[in-house]
């Protein structure tokens, strides 16, 4: 087969989903996983991939997309992303509010490009919450970190306090850690001496999911 590195992609995506979960992702959801305008590359990629023997359609299904086995037993290629592009583990949902309890199931993954971010993230997580509202951090947002356990005063940092997670500005003073939203309805955040604390990562940027 003779298929470009985005139709490779396209295939194992496919390939993926219909091991995970009995059925192959649709065409506008192949779109959004890609970043494609709209669902007419998605089809022709589809074309392309059924033309090259890869896959077949069946007529009249919604998502009617079968892989083909032939004898010489071709393997599904690995995703061959772009060097732009990162593709990323949305790992929970973190509170803006009040700290919750952090979901780190890979459930889900986002196909970015590695422009959108400095440094490079190592997953998203889902913000809940607007106390992170002024620094354009909202509700809903998927927030880039990247995993350190260092950070300097003045910067976002996704913190671990008790093994509950929150994203707040760091402030380190000489006798103590706070935590502060960025926004006047919440209340700072005080480290006391005898919690567990930890930085699990830093803020290097976010995307807004279509709502």
């Amino acid at each position: 087969m003779n298929l470009t590195d985005t139709q490779q992609a396209i295939l194992a995506m496919i390939a993926e989903r219909i091991g995970a979960d009995g059925v192959p992702p649709s065409q506008a959801e192949i779109a959004k996983a890609f970043g494609f305008s709209g669902v007419r590359a998605a089809q022709y990629h589809i074309e392309a991939l059924e033309a090259a023997g890869a896959i077949r359609r069946v007529p009249g299904q919604a998502r009617g997309i079968r892989l083909v086995h032939d004898d010489t037993d071709i393997p599904v290629p690995e995703p061959a992303l772009p060097d732009n592009a990162l593709r990323l583990p949305v790992l929970g949902r973190v509170a803006a509010g009040l700290p919750i309890g952090a979901d780190i199931r890979s459930d889900d993954f986002v196909l970015l490009d590695r422009a959108f971010f400095a440094p490079a993230p190592d997953y998203l997580l889902k913000v809940q919450g607007d106390s992170m509202r002024d620094e354009g951090i909202f509700d809903g947002d998927l927030i880039g970190v990247h995993r350190t356990p260092d950070a300097r005063s003045g910067q976002i940092v996704v913190a671990r306090i008790d093994d509950e997670i929150t994203v707040k500005l760091l402030k380190i003073g000489k006798d103590r850690i706070r935590l502060l939203p960025r926004n006047p309805d919440y209340s700072p955040i005080e480290v006391m001496p005898d919690q567990d604390f930890a930085i699990e990562g830093l803020y290097c940027g976010l995307v807004r999911p279509n709502r």
